[in-house]
Order: C-alpha cells, then structure tokens, then sequence
C-alpha cells in the first residue's frame, strides 16, 4: 500500500483489542442525554451529519416497524443465555457456539444471542459465519457500538472499505467517546483516498486517548499522504524523540527524507510508507 512504516493494524489487532472485541459485550453507559451532550461537545460540526446517517441507516435497515421485542422486552433490554455467556467469556468458544446455537433455536429473535454467537465464530476464524450473524443481529434491530465496529474490523479486513467506514460511521455516533471507533474510521477513510475526513477522526481518537503511539503515526501517514511533509516530519520527529524503541516513526522519517531528496518518485501512498495492514 506504500513505502511508509503504517506499522498499525485495525483496532482489535493490537493492545486496544479488549476495548471493542472483548468478551464482555457491553452496551455504552451512557444515557442518550449525556451521549448526546458529550458528542456536541466532541464533534461540534459533525453532529448533525452523524444523526442524519443514523437515521437514515436505521430506516434503511429497520423500515418503519416498531421496536422489535424478544420474549416480551424490548431489543435494547434482551438478555442472552448466562450460560453461553460464560463458556463466552471463558474464551472456550466452541462450547459458547453450541450453546448459543441452542439459545437461538428457542428463541429465533433474540438478537443478543445472534450478536454473541457471531463473536465466537469470529474468534475461531469463521469470519463469515461471524459477519451473518452480526447482520442478524442487525435486522432483528439491534443497535450496539461494539457490534457495528466489530463489522468494520471484519470489512477493513476484507478490503471493503466503503462498507467498513457505514458501519464505523453508526459505531462512531453510538460509541462517540471510545477511541476505537475514531481509529478505525480513520482507517477506513485513508483506504479511500479521503485524507481530511481520516485526519479529523485520527485527531479525535488521539483527543480521547493522547498515548496512542500508533494512532500518532498514523496520523503521521495521513499528513504525508496529503502531501504536508512538514506536519509529518514533525509528527514522527517527537514521536521517535518520545519513544526511542518505536521503529516505524523512524523508518517512516528515513523514507521521507528519501522522497523530499527525490530518490524515491510518486505519491507517498504508492512509495512505501509503513502502513496498517
């Protein structure tokens, strides 16, 4: 994808992993009130675009149907089978599989366990099996940051990357203060040649969570990418001055210098910098 060191992967492939594919599952702690008042605060001239993109997403996906309901409750207060969760959270993912496979069985719209059974198959490597039921999930009206950005992940892998930044959009305005979100949508707009929206979500995870060493790299690429030398030389300079063991920011310094010498010709994106896979 390039010359420069992008040594990052998608979040869920390094340290920050436990923060979206974790066993847990949680939904946010936030209310819709506070969500709401951090994400004018955070996001004061996206707001109304991310709202309409919900919307729009979620009459798109929804139609005009009510909330569905499994077992008498509403879709955002369903509960899974306590005993697939554990065998989930226990990471014994084949026994957390057939149990939730028993669970859907009996109970064919709870959307919860749709979600849960497809983490385990992901975690056993049938990312396709995964990405179907999160879609499930999805039509049975469940509407979970984790869940949406867990579908990026699966997408960024898969090179789909206008697929990857819908869903990461939704992640984003559900989970707006979790850096994850920011991160991946990041990457996903790199992918797609649209550098300012990518540097703004980068600048936004970094806001959240400033010690994101690979995300200040990243960030590095994207200046680059635009053509701002100047910005990336500086990003990667304080980057290595800070952490002296980091090998891309070097690498990524050595190869800037090679291009603004003019020993290596192109655009950046297309020379070598070290990039997300």
């Amino acid at each position: 994808m390039g010359v420069f060191a992008f040594a990052t992967a998608p979040w869920g492939e390094n340290p920050f992993c436990d923060s979206s594919k974790c066993a847990k599952l949680l939904s946010p702690a936030f209310g819709s009130s506070t969500r709401a008042g951090f994400l004018a605060e955070l996001l004061p001239t996206r707001a109304v675009q991310l709202l309409i993109v919900l919307a729009l997403t979620i009459a798109v996906t929804l139609g005009s149907s009510p909330a569905k309901v499994w077992a008498g409750r509403e879709i955002d207060e369903q509960v899974c089978d306590p005993l697939a969760d554990y065998y989930l959270g226990m990471e014994d993912y084949p026994a957390a599989i057939r149990r939730h496979e028993i669970v859907i069985h009996e109970h064919p719209d709870n959307a919860l366990a749709y979600y849960h059974l497809g983490f385990a198959l992901g975690m056993t490597g049938d990312h396709r099996g995964e990405l179907a039921d999160y879609q499930k999930a999805v039509d049975l009206g469940l509407s979970d940051w984790q869940l949406f950005l867990n579908m990026g992940l699966l997408y960024l892998g898969e090179d789909r990357y206008g697929d990857a930044a819908a869903v990461l959009r939704l992640a984003e305005l559900l989970g707006p203060y979790h850096p994850e979100t920011h991160f991946n949508l990041a990457l996903a707009y790199e992918r797609l040649g649209m550098y300012n929206d990518a540097q703004q979500e980068m600048l936004l995870s970094l806001k959240l969570d400033p010690d994101q060493i690979d995300a200040r790299n990243q960030l590095g690429v994207i200046y680059a990418e635009q053509g701002n030398f100047a910005r990336a030389h500086d990003e990667w300079t304080a980057l290595a001055n800070a952490n002296p063991q980091y090998a891309p920011a070097r690498a990524n310094l050595a190869i800037l210098d090679r291009i603004e010498r003019g020993e290596i010709k192109g655009p950046p994106r297309l020379t070598g910098l070290a990039h997300a896979p």
